[in-house]
């Protein structure tokens, strides 16, 4: 059996705001945005060279058997790149509020890179919800 995890939603806000966030300060590409009911308007967005999407909702009723997510209760969402400086460098200059590049290291968090797997950035979108960028040795289709 093949499992595939393709869309992450993301609880927000305001979704003009955060789609803004996305797409001009993330760089992540709009799939779609459309009003799929009365009142309840879906915006999927996805990653440069990701096969998994994000999706901001709202008016969306309560999943079955489950609660809808919190804006900002989303936290250790991952994406990786092979060029952190680059990528950190790139949300720099579309104003994202990021940290330095940190690793972990004997005492906790440390500034500089790491060793192989282990150079980080953080950021938060305008909801709070947490974001890392770990730096990968390779892309993904050669792991």
């Amino acid at each position: 059996m093949e499992l595939t995890l393709e869309v992450i939603m993301i609880p927000a806000t305001d979704l003009e705001r955060s789609k803004k966030f996305y797409e001009e300060g993330c760089g992540f590409t709009v799939d779609v945005d459309q009003e799929v009911a009365p009142g309840i308007r879906i915006v999927q967005m996805t990653p440069p060279g990701s096969r998994c999407s994000i999706t901001l909702s709202s008016g969306l009723p309560d999943n079955p058997g489950q609660q809808n997510l919190v804006p900002g209760q989303l936290q250790g969402l991952q994406l990786c790149t092979t060029d952190l400086a680059a990528a950190r460098e790139a949300l720099v200059e579309r104003s994202v509020d990021v940290t330095p590049i940190q690793h972990v290291g004997d005492d906790g968090w440390a500034d500089g890179p790491g060793g192989e797997w282990n150079s980080f950035v953080f950021f938060k979108d305008p909801d709070g919800n947490g974001w890392a960028i770990q730096e990968a040795p390779s892309p993904l289709a050669e792991r």
